[in-house]
């Protein structure tokens, strides 16, 4: 089988030869062709526009992330699969405990070298700090990275709230309450921690705005780990710039660096500069278990659709 892995990707084309083995052929592209069918029996990419989707002549496209947002679905020639792959619920779940307890803790308020000069003064101004137990946490979206996020809040004896589309029921392990995302508002107001990691379309885009972030505790912590758009941007800016929100943890942006262009603020408001604001790159899913186990996911799927077997994690079937 040919298989080409497109954009980002493209340097784990060893990874994935090693675990197809012989008989298959991974071709590693920094970019589609310009122009031309794209002959490929799978084509691995996280980005693919309606002029190269339409292009594209390959039996299995498959998502190397969850999202796929990013891929113009409507344009794919009929017949052609896409699939996704997950495996990054843990990471992403473990940098959210992390953020919430960094909150509670507020540990940057003490010296990074507890020295002599140092000692005293921080001795003598001991402050108190919260606990996550008994906090409430609402989790916008609970899906993988939802439900392992609570497994580790509820150890903390959080108090969890899954708010989804639907609001239908789910085990008593994971959530305290379930709530659709049409009550929202009525939830935030005992929340003391928020954090978004549901897909973004067109009914999450903008689903937490200035009222929304109105609605929370002023001293109450947002944590994003879904996309950005999730959350309006002026508004989550103009919160947390005017202390109406005590914090944010923001691992995704509005903006990212692009080939070949000028750089870019991740966002269009200086969030980047406010004291409140931890901002990391997009890093809270990234290591190397991760890329071992969506490699081996997409192997196995690839093993499946050289078998005739059912793929796994199909998210779209062009008709």
């Amino acid at each position: 089988m040919h298989i080409q892995i497109v954009g980002l990707h493209a340097p784990n084309a060893p990874r994935l030869r090693a675990l197809l083995g012989p008989g298959h052929e991974v071709e590693a592209l920094l970019a589609f062709p310009d122009s031309g069918a794209i002959h490929s029996d799978v084509v691995i990419s996280n980005s693919i526009g309606a002029g190269e989707a339409s292009r594209l002549r390959s039996r299995l496209v498959h998502v190397p992330g969850a999202g796929w947002e990013q891929i113009a679905c409507p344009s794919l020639p009929s017949g052609t699969t896409v699939c996704n792959v997950h495996g990054h619920e843990v990471p992403i779940a473990e940098f959210t405990l992390h953020a919430i307890l960094e909150h509670c803790l507020r540990l940057w308020q003490y010296p990074a070298h507890l020295d002599a000069p140092a000692w005293a003064q921080a001795y003598a101004n001991r402050s108190q700090h919260e606990e996550a137990h008994g906090k409430t946490l609402a989790i916008v979206g609970f899906g993988h990275i939802g439900q392992e996020i609570a497994r580790r809040a509820r150890a903390f004896g959080m108090h969890v709230i899954a708010v989804t589309r639907s609001g239908k029921k789910g085990s008593a392990d994971l959530a305290d309450e379930f709530v659709p995302a049409s009550t929202l508002d009525d939830v935030l107001p005992r929340v003391q921690c928020l954090v978004i990691c549901c897909p973004l379309d067109d009914s999450t885009r903008g689903l937490i705005g200035a009222r929304q972030l109105a609605l929370l505790p002023a001293q109450s912590l947002l944590v994003n780990v879904a996309r950005a758009e999730v959350v309006d941007e002026q508004a989550l800016y103009e919160a947390l710039r005017d202390k109406a929100l005590a914090r944010a943890v923001l691992d995704v942006w509005y903006q990212y660096p692009k080939k070949d262009q000028a750089p870019v603020n991740p966002s269009r408001w200086p969030l980047h500069e406010l004291p409140n604001v931890r901002a990391t790159p997009h890093i809270s899913a990234m290591t190397p278990a991760l890329l071992d186990r969506r490699y081996r996911f997409m192997a196995q799927n690839i093993g499946r659709l050289q078998q005739g077997q059912p793929l796994l994690n199909v998210i779209y079937q062009a008709p």
